[in-house]
């Protein structure tokens, strides 16, 4: 039976047969494969499973060909990475700039990951309520940044319901992740699209600003306006893994625009004569930030910047 899979707790999994939930486990044999994955079955994926005598019990026994992935490199298994969603048609990146903060190498990092595995991605600037007029000015710069090159940006007030709709519309009928850290509203977000889903919610945490992992596991939502919603744990750390030197820039969408303009065809971007992408920098058409965030990640820098 062929079925899809909406929950992933570690050792066990959800699948969907038909409306139908099996709780199901992995046949040996994935185990054993070289995955340089902590997590050879992801939630979006779509597998076959065999039930076994106990009811709503089965194995795992295919997993068919993904369209595609968000991946992350494993915080304390730095030769693995984590399977974060699979078979996305978007994602969107819930970002908050304070209560907890959300830095632009954090979201550049996200968006590379996302050009990486063919994810179309985008941004949702969460607790607008918050903002005073000094917030606001700093919004629209951050949104000007992205806008420029392609990512579309929305803001919301999850608390207070300001753009729900909009962001309803987005969701119709896809099947989109979101994530984010802890702390900027993934929860709240979702309960105010689909009340009846109840996720839990925390207050931030007053010690650390960091917020509280109300979220375990990833889960994917059947959402009744139609599409599904797939929700993961706040994410801290975002590591690059499985990207080369020599092609980061191609997941830059301002640098991939101007590969062909470089003097050189192996052009670092660095400091190499004739280079177009550190002319657009010094003339203001590439954001000062983007580049910073393409030299963190070319050099292998902090996962959290």
């Amino acid at each position: 039976m062929k079925g899809l899979v909406t929950k992933s707790t570690g050792s066990w999994y959800e699948v969907l047969v038909d409306n139908t939930p099996y709780k199901c486990r992995i046949k040996g044999k994935f185990r054993t494969k070289e995955i340089k994955t902590t997590n050879p079955i992801a939630v979006g994926d779509w597998v076959d499973i065999t039930p076994e005598p106990e009811q709503y019990t089965a194995i795992i026994t295919q997993l068919y060909e993904r369209q595609n992935y968000i991946i992350r490199k494993s915080v304390n298994l730095s030769k693995q990475a984590q399977i974060i969603a699979a078979n996305l048609d978007q994602a969107f990146l819930v970002v908050t700039l304070a209560s907890p903060f959300t830095s632009l190498g954090f979201i550049d990092r996200f968006l590379v990951t996302a050009e990486a595995y063919d994810v179309p991605a985008g941004l949702v600037f969460n607790k607008l309520d918050l903002f005073s007029a000094e917030g606001i000015a700093i919004l629209h710069e951050y949104e000007a940044i992205y806008k420029t090159i392609g990512y579309p940006c929305y803001e919301v007030s999850a608390l207070k319901g300001t753009n729900i709709d909009v962001i309803k519309g987005l969701f119709h009928d896809k099947t989109t992740l979101i994530s984010g850290h802890s702390g900027v509203g993934k929860s709240t977000l979702i309960n105010a699209l689909y009340p009846e889903a109840a996720l839990r919610t925390a207050n931030i945490s007053d010690w650390s600003d960091k917020g509280k992992h109300t979220t375990t596991f990833a889960e994917m939502i059947i959402l009744p306006f139609g599409g599904r919603l797939i929700d993961t744990p706040g994410i801290r750390e975002l590591g690059i893994i499985d990207i080369e030197q020599q092609e980061l820039s191609h997941f830059f969408p301002e640098m991939r625009a101007l590969m062909n303009a470089c003097r050189f065809n192996n052009c670092r971007h660095i400091n190499e004569p004739g280079c177009a992408v550190l002319a657009a920098v010094n003339e203001g058409d590439i954001a000062s930030s983007r580049y910073d965030s393409y030299l963190s990640i070319y050099h292998g820098n902090d996962t959290r910047a």
